[in-house]
């Protein structure tokens, strides 16, 4: 299970969405979560999932490790929509009831959108930011969007250089849980068997070298920074330039049309074509 968590990870690439500005990518992603928050109707999903896969298929990124991503996730999901089922009331008649429980239709329904609003948002937001964007150009791309602030004496630079660090480490401490799960495996510990108390308390044991682990890093990180003469943003240039080219403005019309194709959905179609 651990190994199918792909959150942080970066996949080489000479895709569309590889080759674009991280400044532009950081912008599409919370454009791209804001409209998928903005679906409504059943034709705003639809255009939704549509538009999701088509940012996967030209990232070039394997189906399986998409799939893989969405994996660790599926029992929260789940678990979303079997509450949304029994807690969401109807204004028709119940299709299902025992004593007191009671299943609408609309609940169903609102489960289902629960369960594509999420899978949607995890994946496009996967795609377009973490999967084809290097920890380097994710940190100038997000220090550069956010510079405005430095005149405010906001720490900009550091902010950034913590998230990007933040979000390479999960597939680091992710690997390293692995490696130690399997070394207590090897020495007799029981992970799987027994009710859900029971193998909660039999990761404990894994904390302490895991915590142990990650500040012994974290050190290293800090040491190795130091060795290389980081001193932060003063004084600091970059190798790579960024500007913004052709394909950016492309990609940003494609997300205004798909905005606006959601949105006019909502309007004009959430009526016609609800269910």
């Amino acid at each position: 299970m651990l190994k199918d968590i792909t959150l942080g990870q970066f996949f080489p690439g000479r895709s569309v969405l590889h080759r674009s500005d991280p400044r532009m990518k950081i912008i599409l992603t919370m454009l791209y979560i804001i409209v998928v928050f903005l679906s409504e109707s059943t034709v705003a999903y639809l255009v939704t999932v549509a538009f999701t896969l088509g940012l996967a298929i030209i990232s070039r990124i394997n189906v399986r490790v998409i799939l893989k991503g969405l994996k660790p996730l599926l029992f929260i999901m789940i678990f979303t929509a079997f509450f949304n089922i029994f807690w969401t009331k109807g204004e028709s008649e119940p299709l299902l009831q025992y004593g007191v429980i009671k299943i609408y239709k609309e609940g169903i329904i609102f489960a289902v959108k629960m369960i594509v609003r999420v899978a949607c948002v995890l994946t496009g937001s996967s795609v377009i930011l973490t999967y084809t964007t290097s920890p380097i150009a994710l940190t100038d791309g997000l220090e550069r969007l956010l510079s405005p602030l430095k005149k405010i004496k906001l720490p900009v630079h550091e902010f950034s250089m913590m998230m990007t660090i933040a979000l390479r480490f999960i597939p680091t401490l992710i690997e390293e849980t692995d490696k130690i799960m399997n070394a207590q495996k090897a020495r007799g510990a029981d992970f799987s068997s027994g009710g859900l108390i029971k193998r909660t308390k039999a990761l404990l044991p894994v904390l302490i070298p895991l915590f142990a682990s990650s500040f012994r890093r974290a050190g290293e990180l800090a040491t190795a920074m130091e060795c290389r003469c980081y001193r932060g943003d003063k004084g600091r240039t970059r190798m790579t330039q960024l500007k913004y080219k052709p394909v950016d403005f492309v990609l940003l019309t494609v997300m205004v049309i798909y905005g606006a194709g959601v949105i006019l959905s909502n309007i004009y179609l959430g009526q016609l074509l609800a269910i």
